[in-house]
């Protein structure tokens, strides 16, 4: 009797694992950028390190350019199920009540990468991936795409040269606020919708990191980009959280591993990959490249940095003053 038990305790996990085997779990997650940006360069090595640590017992399916779903549909389909993993810009989060957020949208709280990195990879990111849970989302890393620039069919050095100007925003209070710190007139719009906006005068110009801008091909539609580094666009890869809980248990930890060295590798390559695309979007000889003395970037930043002190009840003051305590932001640099 004990051996016949054990013989069906052996075939019943012999069959569990076939059908384990053949019946993977499977991870959809979708984008909405190319494949050769950083963010999507990225999505294609968490596969690979997922699928690799867990012994195939993990599928993960990446869809880019928004061939599932696009920038305002696709929050709402991860937290119906319909996909397992995002990483969207951060600027989506807003809309979705998690209004902290919106704090990487302010113009020019971040002059470089390693003020940015003390604020994602410290205290005060894990807080803010935190306030996602209440919302059914598992956040678990930050991704960089990288700085922004400003683009249209004419020169941007000052401010006014901005004035009357249709520019394409993402849905953020925060960019809106920024456009019309310029007198310029924000357009909300899908990123798949850009291209052809600009190319038939809907818009006259938009901001983005030289990858997006380059991959998307707005170079062959905007005469202009000047490098203004005025804002961040960073990404949060987030997972459906009751999909996340109910992984097993040590599937869970190999794709926390997998995750951790695929945002090292994310935001390895967005900085290089931008500084190419700069260089290849010159070598277009289709757009020209503007780029900023420092007085002009001054006169900018002078112009954008009150959007901080409108933007506090918003936000949070709270929030704002700890990320210059972190940073030691100095609106006059």
């Amino acid at each position: 009797m004990k051996r016949r038990s054990l013989l069906l305790g052996t075939l019943a996990l012999v069959f569990s694992g076939a059908v384990f085997a053949n019946n993977p779990i499977v991870i959809k997650f979708s984008h909405v950028v190319a494949l050769d940006t950083p963010k999507g360069k990225a999505a294609e090595h968490f596969k690979k390190l997922a699928e690799e640590r867990t012994k195939g017992r993990v599928k993960v399916e990446v869809y880019p350019n928004s061939q599932l779903y696009k920038d305002k549909e696709e929050l709402e389909a991860l937290q119906l199920g319909a996909v397992q993993m995002l990483a969207p810009s951060l600027a989506k989060f807003g809309p979705l009540g998690v209004k902290e957020f919106e704090v990487f949208d302010l113009p020019y709280i971040f002059d470089n990468y390693a003020e940015l990195h003390k604020v994602t990879q410290g205290p005060i990111g894990a807080s803010l991936l935190a306030k996602l849970e209440s919302k059914g989302i598992k956040g678990l890393a930050f991704w960089d795409n990288g700085f922004k620039q400003f683009s249209a069919n004419k020169p941007l050095k000052k401010p006014e040269d901005f004035k009357g100007l249709k520019m394409r925003i993402q849905s953020s209070k925060v960019l809106d606020a920024e456009m019309r710190a310029l007198s310029a007139n924000p357009q909300v719009m899908a990123f798949s919708e850009v291209y052809q906006a600009l190319q038939t005068g809907v818009v006259d110009g938009t901001e983005n990191p030289p990858s997006n801008f380059y991959t998307q091909k707005m170079h062959e539609v905007q005469k202009h980009m000047t490098i203004s580094d005025h804002g961040y666009l960073g990404y949060a890869v987030i997972v459906n959280k009751k999909f996340w809980d109910s992984l097993p248990g040590d599937i869970r930890p190999a794709l926390e591993g997998a995750m951790k060295d695929a945002t090292k590798y994310a935001n390895d390559i967005a900085k290089s990959e931008n500084d190419s695309d700069v260089d290849n979007i010159k070598k277009s000889g289709k757009t020209q490249v503007v780029t900023l003395t420092a007085d002009e970037r001054k006169a900018l930043k002078r112009a954008l940095t009150p959007v901080h002190k409108q933007m506090e009840s918003r936000i949070g003051k709270e929030l704002i003053e700890s990320i210059y305590k972190e940073t030691g932001f100095n609106a006059n640099e």
